[in-house]
């Protein structure tokens, strides 16, 4: 590992990989120098140190996966970075930004890259793979760029065995070769950068490479430092801006689904013609999420009955989410088909039997449809909380729900009975889910509750506040008490007739 050199000394030649280290016996290291040292006798040891031969014929490796900066390659070994002069401390080398895995195959250990500095001067570190097996090992999360021979021999028997001909046989086939193994590290590392090198008289299967998904192509006899690195910082900035830019497109497209997702989940009522008005708010329970498993919708047939619905999907996912949609079509579908009460919810049964993808997946819903009069309504539940009823000189109070069925999915061949309540003249009616009810009252475990709901109304309506006023209060206190985000999906429909 890189050891951070302290700014108040010059950093010693040793510790740029220009010579070799001092022998033990050599008296104290520059950081073991006591405080009065003289710069003068350390400019000294710096010259003697640089007039060393920095050209010195460099040892094999013992440790074929140890990490250096750049430098001359070294000997054969395979899978190994750029190993520095004999007796240089690899954990000296000056910190680098970049890092390189280099695959190629010479078997006789020629180095093809020169050294490397990125923009601000540091070495870049380059590690050397010489077959695809070395390079899935040191291909870790720091690596930026990929450099890759496209003369290295493919992980496969060429295809030319297959139609009788020799291995060397057939120009073709050896490009074809190349680009196969270029291939298999596009597969292998999706997220890289990659640079092809080949020969200068090849320049054809370079621009394949580039067409094959390659950043560039360079030509190998013609490499030099400033070249190479700057290649290779570009290469870098191309692969993040094309990343950046593919996933700004699939944010789009995500966008887009989620809005054709939401206008499933929150349609646009159809009241065309009936004087009660209608207000909604959703809130999903997951985190940055925008949609969840709860549903509503209202429309108003020919006669001129009002039919509201609200559900919910057992999870808060966006495969509840899209089942929800599914139920709510299927529900305006059949009203609007003249449906009502027990046959309607049990057609929502089986299309929740046949749509959910879990046996145990199940839905809880509320259906009211209010004569045209807006006096009379009829009220079903499926394991669904009651409706709340507001009445000007009255309290606020929950409609009867002693009749309430078991939710949809949970028993074949269930039975949901229809309730006649009676309404009155001027009414607000507002059916919800229960991710309103079962939010937590201040910081223990104690939860709201269809009473604390009620109260909770009844203080805000006392104060005047309606419609989407009186929704919005109601969520924003109820997440208050909560202490935060709600942990269920929320849906509220409020419906109000006046005088």
């Amino acid at each position: 590992m890189p050891v951070p050199v302290p700014r108040q000394r010059a950093i010693p030649a040793v510790e740029c990989g220009q010579a070799p280290a001092a022998s033990p016996d050599s008296g104290p290291s520059k950081e073991q120098a006591p405080p009065g040292t003289h710069q003068a006798e350390n400019a000294a040891t710096r010259r003697e140190n640089t007039r060393e031969n920095p050209t010195e014929k460099r040892e094999k490796p013992t440790d074929t996966s140890t990490e250096t900066s750049t430098g001359t390659s070294s000997g054969t070994g395979t899978g190994t970075d750029r190993t520095p002069a004999p007796g240089v401390r690899a954990e000296s080398a000056a910190p680098t930004n970049l890092t390189v895995l280099l695959i190629e195959d010479d078997p006789a250990g020629s180095p093809i890259v020169p050294d490397l500095l990125d923009q601000s001067g540091k070495p870049i570190r380059v590690r050397t793979a010489r077959n695809l097996t070395e390079a899935g090992r040191l291909l870790t999360d720091d690596v930026h760029c990929i450099l890759l021979d496209l003369a290295l021999s493919a992980p496969a028997p060429a295809r030319t065995n297959t139609d009788g001909g020799g291995s060397g046989n057939g120009g073709d086939a050896e490009g074809d070769d190349e680009l196969a193994v270029l291939r298999h590290v596009l597969e292998l590392a999706p997220r890289h950068a990659v640079l092809a090198l080949t020969s200068s008289s090849d320049a054809e299967r370079g621009a394949e490479a580039v067409a094959v998904g390659a950043q560039d192509y360079l030509f190998r006899d013609e490499l030099d430092g400033r070249l190479l690195s700057r290649a290779i910082r570009y290469a870098v900035e191309r692969k993040r801006s094309d990343s950046a830019e593919r996933r700004l497109a699939e944010g789009r497209l995500r966008a887009q689904e989620n809005r054709r997702l939401e206008r499933g989940l929150l349609p646009t009522p159809l009241l065309a013609g009936s004087p009660l008005r209608f207000a909604a708010r959703y809130r999903p329970g997951r985190s940055r999420a925008l949609l969840g498993g709860d549903f509503y919708d209202v429309v108003r047939t020919p006669d001129g009955t009002v039919h509201a619905m609200i559900g919910d999907v057992c999870g808060h996912g966006p495969d509840e989410a899209a089942l929800g949609v599914e139920l709510r079509i299927a529900w305006r579908a059949l009203t609007l088909a003249g449906l009502c009460g027990d046959e309607l919810l049990g057609t929502l049964q089986q299309v929740l039997e046949h749509e959910r993808s879990d046996d145990e997946i199940f839905a809880t819903l509320c259906a009211v449809d209010i004569s045209p009069d807006g006096r009379r309504a009829g009220l079903c539940l499926a394991g669904h909380p009651s409706p709340l009823l507001s009445r000007p000189g009255t309290p606020a109070r929950l409609l009867p729900y002693d009749n309430n069925g078991p939710a949809l999915g949970l028993l074949p061949g269930a039975r949901w009975p229809r309730m006649q309540v009676e309404l009155g003249a001027e009414w607000s009616l507002m059916l919800y889910t229960d991710g309103l009810i079962e939010g937590h009252v201040g910081g223990g475990r104690e939860r709201l509750g269809q009473d604390g709901m009620v109260e909770l109304v009844r203080r805000q309506r006392a104060e005047g506040l309606t419609g989407e006023e009186l929704l919005r209060a109601t969520v924003n206190e109820v997440r208050e008490l909560n202490g935060g985000e709600l942990a269920d999906d929320l849906a509220v429909v409020l419906l109000d007739r006046t005088a």
